[in-house]
């Protein structure tokens, strides 16, 4: 098996590398006139309105997968498929809101696969790979409302056969100007520190093995929670997707 170098990268800060949303402070000395008090309870009210907190984040490794669930229904060839049931890559995450209503809010996923937690049984092609597998998808919900939410992205048991689990799993949440509400980084992955934004590090990104060959292999496939079978699992948790 090729030997793969670890990947060099200068380990950031211990906090995430998401910054919240800065509060406006208290006005003091001279007495607010009338305009200044109404700017004051304006900026509140804005501030109150974009207000997000994600108060769980995904899971790494096999505790991500999950068995699909079984709907019947007929079929003119009956069953194809007689193995073992296929375990998804679902990765969930959840939210709060305090505004009334949101008219927006955009999630951006960011997902490194490990090629050698994957679970076929075809090793030797497997040894052919990149060591890892880099995957996005943005998602974008409207008319949040307050309270308990849900955001999921999913990957079809092929991947997980093929390309292995999740490793490292970065989120951003923006609203519709662009404006970063919260976020952070997840990561298992030796060189890859949690809170670090690792798909913007060209160290990381366009790391290289001892033979030349990049470690991580850019791919598509994560899917929107919606367009799979998942959609039909809790859907009161999640909004409407903008297509």
């Amino acid at each position: 098996m090729k030997k793969i170098v670890t990947i060099a990268i200068a380990a950031l800060a211990a906090t995430s590398v998401l910054a919240a949303p800065q509060r406006t402070g208290a006005r003091t000395g001279a007495k607010t006139n009338k305009a200044q008090a109404a700017a004051a309870q304006q900026d509140g009210a804005d501030e109150k309105a974009v207000s997000v907190r994600i108060e769980q984040y995904p899971k790494l490794g096999r505790q991500s997968t999950l068995p699909a669930p079984s709907i019947a229904g007929g079929s003119t060839i009956g069953v194809a498929y007689t193995g073992k049931p296929r375990n998804w890559i679902v990765l969930e995450t959840k939210y709060q809101t305090d505004a009334r209503c949101i008219d927006q809010l955009t999630f951006i996923w960011h997902v490194l696969l490990e090629t050698k937690s994957a679970t076929s049984k075809d090793k030797e092609g497997q040894a052919k790979l990149a060591p890892y597998s880099y995957f996005t998808q943005t998602v974008t919900y409207s008319n949040v409302g307050r309270g308990a939410h849900a955001a999921s992205v999913c990957l079809h048991p092929s991947y997980l056969e093929q390309y292995g689990e999740p490793k490292a799993v970065g989120l951003i949440v923006q609203d519709s100007n662009g404006n970063v509400l919260d976020g952070d980084t997840l990561s298992e992955i030796k060189g890859i520190a949690p809170h670090t934004k690792f798909w913007d590090e060209p160290s990381i990104m366009e790391a290289k093995t001892s033979t030349g060959e990049f470690m991580i292999e850019r791919r598509q496939g994560l899917l929107d929670r919606s367009k799979t079978i998942w959609a039909l699992v809790n859907p009161n948790d999640y909004e409407l997707v903008v297509q």
